[in-house]
């Protein structure tokens, strides 16, 4: 099971990755995240990102991805190959000739949750702060979904509360780890 969290950067995709990695482990998943790949990339990232910086972004997040799902249950993954694609789109321009691979590689995923921007980006020593940058990367990445017709779970913008238990409705997993009879 491959589930990521969409969405443009500073509204929250990292901590919901950590609380239903936690959600998973409690039914007695295994369990592993692919973090988010841009941290790690030696190249520039945010608006001064280059088609190179996403080339290494898009194909180490796809190597990771691989990866972990031979070895787990469960993989969260902090954003899909479709944020990465914005990101390039936005800093050099659609990409025709990678584009049937993104499409593919969308349909590897059980679960698209895209996370809604709620509050401007905090500065956390890598993520850029510009609200412009924020709402641009999430309106491009909204315009690749709906052309590449690309079905997701929209969580609700006016509150954080219940997003979790929500995205395990929709796995059609328990919120809970189901009781033993120790008596029977």
């Amino acid at each position: 099971m491959k589930i990521a969290f969409i969405g443009t950067h500073g509204v929250g995709k990292t901590t919901l990755c950590f609380e239903l990695a936690a959600a998973l482990k409690r039914l007695d998943l295994s369990v592993d995240l692919v973090k988010e790949v841009a941290r790690s990339c030696p190249l520039p990232i945010n608006r001064e990102t280059t088609d190179a910086a996403q080339n290494w972004i898009l194909h180490t997040q796809v190597a990771q991805e691989i990866e972990l799902t031979a070895a787990f249950d469960a993989i969260v993954c902090d954003r899909a190959v479709i944020d990465n694609y914005a990101y390039m789109v936005q800093a050099a321009g659609r990409r025709p000739e990678i584009e049937p691979f993104i499409k593919y590689w969308m349909k590897t995923y059980d679960l698209l949750v895209k996370v809604p921007v709620i509050a401007p980006p905090a500065f956390d020593g890598t993520r850029d702060t510009s609200v412009d940058f924020q709402k641009t990367i999430d309106l491009l990445l909204d315009q690749l979904l709906a052309e590449f017709d690309i079905a997701y779970l929209k969580l609700p913008g006016d509150t954080r509360v219940g997003w979790v238990s929500r995205v395990l409705e929709e796995m059609k997993l328990p919120g809970e780890p189901p009781q033993m009879d120790l008596f029977s």
